[in-house]
């Protein structure tokens, strides 16, 4: 069980069953974080603007192909 780095809320994060670069969220706080390595647990938390970005350059690609 791995605390929320956020609020230090308890964490349900299966440590078997979870993969690097996945993202978990917190219940409590609505944090995300990615999971950085599996085993030992570590998280790091994902920037707010992380989807966005993501958006962002999809729309950039599809863009370009017209």
């Amino acid at each position: 069980m791995v605390a929320c780095p956020e609020c230090e809320t308890a964490l349900d994060v299966d440590t078997d069953l979870v993969e690097e670069g996945e993202v978990v969220s917190c219940p409590e706080c609505g944090s995300d974080f990615e999971v950085v390595s599996a085993d030992p647990l570590e998280l790091s938390k994902v920037e707010e603007d992380y989807e966005e970005d993501e958006e962002e350059e999809e729309d950039e690609d599809e863009d370009d192909e017209y």
